[in-house]
């Protein structure tokens, strides 16, 4: 389809073809297009994920596509600052590096 989703094949798609292609077609394709969550709840549910996992090198392009879903800073950092409890201090702290970086590049 034209109006499929093609960053995967875009980003890696030459070293991991079937990869990038089940990234784009089911998780950018199906789920995140699921009705059931908005994209910015699906973003906030993304982002304090990663944070909680200390999975920092996907945390940018979320944290990017959180603030285009309509999250705003002062949620993101809320939300981060609430996990800090839950998930750890240093995965807390290396969100907030994360989020300043994101916010500065936006």
């Amino acid at each position: 389809m034209a109006d499929e989703p093609n960053n995967a094949r875009d980003s890696f798609g030459d070293i991991a073809p079937q990869l990038a292609e089940i990234t784009d077609r089911t998780l950018f394709g199906t789920v995140w297009e699921d009705q059931t969550l908005s994209p910015r709840e699906r973003s906030l549910v993304t982002i304090t994920t990663l944070v909680a996992q200390y999975r920092h090198n996907e945390l940018g392009f979320h944290l990017k596509k959180g603030l285009e879903n309509g999250l705003s800073k002062e949620e993101i950092i809320a939300a981060i600052t609430h996990i800090a409890f839950y998930a750890g201090w240093p995965s807390a702290m290396t969100g907030i590096q994360q989020a300043r970086k994101a916010f500065e590049d936006a």
